[in-house]
């Protein structure tokens, strides 16, 4: 595990009053935090990835006109492509020269209507076979592919089916604040403080009203959704989920551990912060650093944070461009 290079800024240190871990983990979803964005906006177009198992995601694709490659944002849970950190990673890279897709996984962002079925954590295929479309779509430009949270999760999943099925082109994956098990994530944020609880659960609350709107006759969440905690509605949920036998086995399929990443093909780095409110530190402090798996731990950040100002940056943006440009260099 490292902490950075012998270069100093491979170590985020933020100004004395943005050190508190909760106010990185807000910050790192506040809008007041989006730098502009205009050029990745207007060259943004919608498109639905229908993948052969006959999932439709949407995506929003910048196409930069002097493209030096392809980056491949994933959210996180109940986040979208218009989530702040998203925006703000979207436009840093397309601002250097990147062509930009912002995934949302299923049932997030306005994508309520496209399949009747429910998202949950373990929805692997679809996402990978709608990463490995945008690649195709990349030509024979370098791919990226950089997840936050649970999209950070669903980014090393795909890392590891990487080397059992390429993804074309795929050249990194960098994972922000990813939960490795999410079981003890969501007890975490259940336990913790009521901001992160409530936060979740509305959010959640409020995508599930939205599926109800759209199949009325599929859904009927009205008692689940006096569940008041993360972990209850979980386990209200497994009954549309008659494929897990319980809860603790629909965890399981998703939770990842150092023997996860014993055959990468591809490398693969994860940022995560000591402080960080909702994962374990000791969850990322069992794994190894190896030939494809770089983890740098951070005293500071929050969840998904890392965020500075004067001037305004998110720091692991800066990290990964600083890798690109020591791979052109080289």
């Amino acid at each position: 595990m490292t902490a950075g290079n012998g270069n100093p800024s491979a170590t985020f240190q933020p100004r004395s009053f943005l050190k508190n871990r909760h106010l990185q983990s807000v910050l790192a979803s506040s809008h007041l935090m989006i730098p502009p964005h205009g050029p990745l906006r207007r060259h943004s177009r919608e498109f639905i990835i229908e993948t052969p198992g006959g999932s439709k995601l949407l995506s929003y694709l910048s196409h930069h006109p002097r493209s030096r490659g392809m980056m491949i944002l994933l959210h996180g849970w109940e986040g979208s492509s218009s989530s702040a950190y998203i925006l703000a990673a979207g436009a840093y890279f397309f601002d250097r020269n990147f062509s930009v897709c912002r995934l949302n996984l299923r049932d997030h962002g306005d994508s309520h209507h496209l399949n009747q079925g429910l998202f949950h954590g373990a929805l692997i295929e679809e996402t990978f076979d709608a990463v490995n479309a945008v690649a195709r779509m990349a030509g024979n430009l370098p791919v990226y592919l950089l997840g936050f949270s649970l999209g950070a999760n669903f980014s090393l999943r795909i890392a590891m089916r990487h080397s059992r099925t390429p993804v074309g082109n795929l050249q990194k994956v960098f994972a922000v604040s990813p939960p490795l098990d999410p079981y003890r994530t969501t007890q975490t944020i259940d336990r913790g403080p009521a901001l992160y609880r409530n936060y979740f659960l509305r959010k959640w609350k409020r995508s599930l009203r939205k599926k109800q709107k759209f199949f009325p006759d599929q859904y009927d969440f009205a008692g689940m959704l006096r569940a008041r905690s993360c972990m209850e509605l979980t386990e209200k949920m497994m009954a549309y989920f008659p494929e897990f036998p319980s809860y603790r086995d629909y965890f399981r399929l998703y939770t990842l551990t150092d023997n996860s990443f014993c055959d990468l093909g591809v490398p693969v780095k994860i940022f995560f912060a000591a402080d960080d409110p909702v994962i374990a530190l000791d969850d990322f402090r069992k794994l190894r650093n190896h030939g494809f798996l770089t983890v740098s731990e951070q005293p500071f950040g929050g969840h998904c944070g890392f965020v500075d100002l004067f001037p305004r940056r998110r720091w692991y943006n800066e990290q990964i461009f600083e890798e690109f440009q020591q791979e052109r260099n080289a």
